[in-house]
Formats: structure tokens, sequence, C-alpha cells
């Protein structure tokens, strides 16, 4: 009789220590669960405040002149390139000049007029120039009056600052990072500050792709002057490229306040 006592008994730990493991399962999958459920709504949320947040900056009052200006550009700057590709410099001339002026026209604006200055603004001036130029480098070298090499040099420069801005502005956003803080321009953003040498870079660059679609029109294609200017552009690139890596904590400024 003891042994069968002895045994129930024994039968009863056991069975008591399998329920209190089980239950201690339950709780560690109940929490489990709940941890996921948590990181879920919290997902979800960021996702409702970024879709908030384009909405926001959609309803803000996108229509202005320079912003025109600057798509202007944007949508002209591939019939450019058609110009360049199919000979008629005269006309890729003319138009260069008038997107050019556009281009000042529409800082000037945006800096002097009241309601004039947009969020959008600040990114469509930079990237009108850059389609610009960009079409204007691309064309040239497919038609063999650029080389390769210097058309890389500047796409490769121009990637690494972008590149560059882009880790620099995610590591300035306070943690928890989320989509909404990524793409929320009013949020803690980084500016790039134009050094000197960028500017003489930009300046030279502008002269030279201007000069190159000269080049054809005055018959000076292939002029020593000329090639000395592909050099030229070349060691101001690779100059601005590491002035910006050497003196980056001068260079990209962490701002509350986008500026055009």
């Amino acid at each position: 009789m003891t042994n069968v006592y002895f045994a129930d008994d024994r039968f009863s730990k056991r069975h008591n220590k399998l329920k209190n493991a089980i239950r201690d399962k339950q709780i560690i999958l109940q929490k489990t669960k709940q941890k996921f459920q948590n990181k879920g709504k919290f997902i979800l949320d960021d996702i409702k405040e970024t879709k908030s947040k384009v909405r926001d900056t959609i309803k803000e009052n996108v229509w202005t002149i320079p912003n025109m200006l600057c798509m202007t550009r944007i949508v002209l700057s591939p019939y450019l390139g058609y110009l360049i590709v199919n000979g008629n410099f005269e006309y890729a001339l003319s138009f260069v000049a008038i997107a050019s002026i556009t281009d000042l026209i529409d800082g000037w604006i945006a800096r002097n007029f009241k309601g004039q200055k947009s969020k959008l603004g600040s990114f469509l001036d930079p990237m009108a120039d850059k389609v610009l130029v960009g079409t204007m480098f691309f064309t040239l070298t497919y038609i063999d009056l650029i080389p390769i090499y210097l058309t890389g040099i500047i796409i490769l420069r121009d990637l690494v600052l972008i590149g560059a801005a882009f880790q620099i502005h995610y590591m300035s956003i306070p943690k928890p990072r989320t989509l909404s803080k990524l793409f929320d321009v009013t949020n803690t953003n980084v500016q790039l500050a134009p050094m000197f040498i960028s500017k003489v870079n930009t300046t030279v660059q502008l002269v030279m792709v201007c000069a190159t679609i000269a080049a054809p029109v005055f018959d000076y294609v292939d002029h020593p002057a000329l090639q000395a200017l592909w050099w030229l552009t070349t060691s101001t690139t690779v100059l601005s490229a590491i002035s910006y890596i050497v003196h980056r904590k001068k260079t990209y400024k962490i701002c509350n306040n986008l500026k055009r």
C-alpha cells in the first residue's frame, strides 16, 4: 500500500511539474504574441503617420513660379539631349542660355517673394540642375564630344555626395528611426553647405559643357584649349569630392529647416 501511495505521489509531482511547464510555455507564448502585436501596431501606426506626412506635403502650395520653372527645366532636358544627339547645336546653345536664366530667376523669386518658397522647391531646384547638366554630359559623351572618363568621374562624385548626405540624415534622426521621420522634411535634416571649390567646380562644368556644345558651331572641336578644359574640370571635380570628404563635418550641417 505504501508503494502505491509513493507511486501516486510521484505521479502527482510529475503531473504538477508538467502542468507548471505547460503554463510557463503558455505565458511565454502569450508574451511573444503580445510583443508581435505591439510591434505590428507600431509598424501600422508608422505607416499611417508616413501617409499623413505625405498628404500634408501634397497639400502644401506647390504651384509656385520657382517650382514651375524647375519642372520646366526637368521636363525639357530630354529635348535638349535630343537636340545635341541630332546635331542641332545652335538650338541647343539657345536652350542652355534660357535654362540658365530660369535657374537664376527661380532662386531670386523664391528668396524675395512671400509664398514662393516651398519644401518641394528645396528638392526640385538642385534636382533640375543635376538633370539638366547630367543630360548634357551623357549626350555629349554619346556623340564623342566629351571623354567618357570625365562623365564617369562627375557621376561618381555626385553619387558619393548624395549617399553621404542620406547616411548623415539617417544618423541624425532621433531613435526610434521610422519611415515617417526619414521622409519628414520638417524633421531635423542635413543641409549641404557648398564649399568654395564646389562653386568653382560647378562653374567650370557649366563653362565646359557650353563650350563643348559651341565647338561644332564655331569649328573648334578637339581644340587644345577645349581638351585643357576637360582636364581642368576633372581636377576641380576630384578636388571637390576630396574636400567634401575631408571637411564633411563642416560640409553637412544638421538643421531644423531646409533652405532653398
